[in-house]
């Protein structure tokens, strides 16, 4: 049987960087994986997720990501309903592909790590935050949807490894490489 890799999750506020990091570590060697990928994939392909879509929203819902945003960011019930539909299938997701991975490290972009308790299923977890008008400069209006999430400074608290990206993506990169050798030489 084939040693299980370092599982890492990343996470961190909206538009702090957390996919810029996932592509440093895959620069960097590691095997990634994006939740939101998986997710839009399970919106695209999966044929259970899609008729819970369509027997709830209709016809036209059904694989128009920006349509569901505009039905779950307005309505807490429904956005909590597509994230009972999607969550654990993103979860059995990642722990399928944590099987097949051959590299001696992994790293999962979990936006909602903490706040769906994943990190209890991880070895690790590198938080990526910035300055709140540096993230809503890169992404335009969120607070609404920010509000449910768990503080920057409580996951900057709970973090192994923790980021500020309010600089380059030269830093960003120096600092993902000073990860990987941290974990390596563990």
């Amino acid at each position: 049987m084939a040693k299980r890799p370092l599982a890492v999750a990343i996470t961190g506020g909206i538009a702090a960087g957390k996919s810029e990091a996932l592509a440093a570590f895959a620069r960097h060697g590691a095997a990634t994986l994006s939740s939101d990928e998986v997710v839009h994939r399970l919106l695209a392909e999966d044929d259970d997720v899609r008729a819970a879509i369509r027997e709830r929203w209709g016809e036209g819902a059904v694989g128009d990501r920006k349509r569901i945003g505009e039905i779950v960011f307005r309505d807490p019930g429904e956005l909590e309903w597509l994230e009972q539909l999607l969550h654990p299938r993103t979860r059995a997701a990642a722990e399928a592909w944590l099987e097949t991975v051959e590299a001696p490290l992994a790293v999962v972009e979990v936006p909602l790590l903490y706040e769906t308790g994943a990190d209890r299923r991880f070895d690790k977890v590198v938080v990526v935050t910035a300055p709140a008008a540096l993230r809503e400069s890169r992404r335009g209006g969120f607070a609404d949807r920010e509000a449910r999430l768990v503080p920057d400074e409580e996951k900057l608290r709970r973090a192994d490894f923790a980021f500020v990206n309010d600089g380059s993506l030269e830093a960003l990169d120096a600092f993902v490489a000073g990860v990987v050798e941290n974990l390596s030489s563990s």
